[in-house]
């Protein structure tokens, strides 16, 4: 298993569903996982697409800028960091944002959300 392969093909997958069907997000997440949302913690899989699919705009796209990716202990975690922007339909100017997963392995041989932090950069 190549980590940044997994890495890279995870932040297509999460960026893609997100920008076109957040509610397909469930899968990607257990109900321990964590998303830490602009400071505000929701745990669980219903939360956590409740809170994704309330955000207060419809359309996005999110333009990743850097995917970085370590093992994380001996479970064979991987803690993937994304920053890029985040493009607003209607708006002018894209948003900077920062992004944490700290991914686990399934009995399935694929991988779960089981910590995301999300924050918009202000400059």
């Amino acid at each position: 298993m190549d980590p940044d392969a997994v890495a890279k093909a995870f932040v297509e997958h999460y960026y893609s569903t997100f920008d076109t069907n957040r509610s397909g997000l469930a899968g990607l997440y257990q109900e321990a996982s964590m998303l830490t949302f602009e400071g505000q913690k929701i745990q669980g899989v219903q939360s956590i697409v409740a809170k994704l699919t309330s955000l207060p705009f419809q359309q996005c796209k999110h333009n990743i800028s850097t995917v970085d990716c370590q093992p994380s202990g001996p479970a064979s975690g991987m803690l993937v960091f994304v920053s890029g922007n985040l493009q607003l339909a209607g708006e002018e100017h894209a948003l900077k944002f920062s992004q944490m997963f700290h991914l686990m392995p399934t009995p399935q041989g694929s991988f779960y959300v089981f910590n995301d932090i999300f924050r918009l950069n202000y400059s």
